[in-house]
């Protein structure tokens, strides 16, 4: 099961996945958690899932009003 998502979001530009796969490690990373290697996060805590999401979120609005503010991300 490692690498597929069981999720029936879909994305709009399915391109987009390896970035926001990439933005999950780097988020992660800065927020000191371990992503499970093997894929599965039966064992993940429920905290540290809510940390990951809320920062990715926050990553990826705070990218999209730049974008729309005509304003270069990083």
């Amino acid at each position: 099961m490692a690498g597929q998502s069981r999720s029936s979001n879909t994305l709009v530009v399915p391109q987009a996945s390896a970035a926001l796969e990439q933005l999950k490690y780097e988020a992660a990373q800065e927020l000191g958690i371990q992503i499970p290697a093997d894929g599965y996060y039966g064992n993940f805590a429920t905290r540290d899932a809510g940390s990951l999401g809320g920062y990715i979120t926050r990553k990826l609005v705070q990218i999209a009003e730049q974008q729309l503010s005509g304003s270069q991300f990083r």
